[in-house]
């Protein structure tokens, strides 16, 4: 019997100016194992940054199947699952000039991979996870070598929307 692991994952995405320079923060947790990643970016939001540290998380655990649990202190993030907004958008093929389809869309593909359950935490406050991923996200903005957000700046640098 092959046994099912569960992974916790803490995430944080952060903007200096909505947008600017950005980065994102995340804590993988599985039993003893723990694992942080972040990466800045040169021009973006903080929206994007939210989802960006779900899908670099997801995108960094090497198994299919797994049972994991994500705290946000995004309601972006967290309602869009947990109250099917992701599903409509989908559905109407993010009709309305819904943001960041390119991520959302990632994400959902790297979301059918596992079973996963989104649970929303109040930001800056008593849980020092997320506060130590808002570090990691803040840090990243600050850094140096800032990645581009090819994405979100293709889409601000057209002359016709």
């Amino acid at each position: 019997m092959t046994e099912t692991r569960t992974i916790q994952m803490y995430t944080d995405g952060a903007a200096r100016g909505n947008p600017g320079p950005g980065g994102y923060g995340v804590i993988l947790i599985s039993g003893n194992h723990r694992k942080e990643l972040s990466q800045g970016y040169r021009k973006t939001t903080n929206n994007r940054m939210e989802l960006m540290a779900v899908i670099a998380g997801l995108e960094a655990l090497k198994k299919e199947g797994m049972n994991i649990t994500i705290f946000t202190d995004s309601q972006y993030i967290a309602k869009a699952i947990n109250e099917g907004w992701l599903k409509n958008w989908i559905a109407t093929q993010f009709k309305g000039g819904k943001k960041n389809k390119d991520l959302w869309m990632l994400f959902d593909e790297l979301a059918q991979r596992h079973h996963i359950k989104f649970i929303w935490v109040k930001g800056h406050a008593d849980n020092p996870l997320n506060n130590r991923c808002d570090e990691l996200a803040t840090a990243a903005a600050d850094g140096k070598g800032l990645l581009i957000d090819e994405e979100y700046e293709k889409d601000k640098n057209t002359l016709f929307g």
